[in-house]
């Protein structure tokens, strides 16, 4: 059984940085392309960022390009989202996801077929 373990999130000031960190366990992680989501209260789960298995190919959401960088270490299994420059609209659970298809685009949720519980990251003064 596939299991992603989010951790690195917290409470920070506007113009912060942050480092994301999905452990995961289970499976083989070197052969699935990763992503993150992001939802924040009383909206939909909406893509942020993903990486290929191999990590050649990087898909980001235009709202975060620029500010957030993925990446990963397959010897480690962990897949990394560095948050720079955040801004009070970056406010929203983070979960990384292990995408299970290639059928439509990186950044469709239905990719995806283990997710992880999520961390809690605020951006606020």
């Amino acid at each position: 059984q596939v299991q992603l373990v989010e951790s690195g999130g917290g409470l920070v000031q506007p113009g912060a940085s942050l480092r994301l960190s999905c452990a995961a366990s289970g499976g083989t992680f070197g052969d699935n392309d990763m992503g993150w989501f992001r939802q924040a209260p009383g909206k939909e789960r909406d893509f942020v960022a993903a990486i290929s298995w191999s990590g050649r190919r990087i898909m980001i959401e235009d709202s975060v390009k620029g500010r957030f960088t993925i990446s990963r270490d397959n010897a480690k299994n962990t897949v990394y989202l560095q948050m720079n420059s955040l801004k009070p609209e970056d406010t929203a659970v983070y979960y990384c996801a292990r995408r299970g298809r290639r059928i439509a685009t990186a950044s469709d949720p239905a990719e995806y077929d283990y997710w992880g519980q999520g961390t809690q990251v605020t951006v606020s003064s």
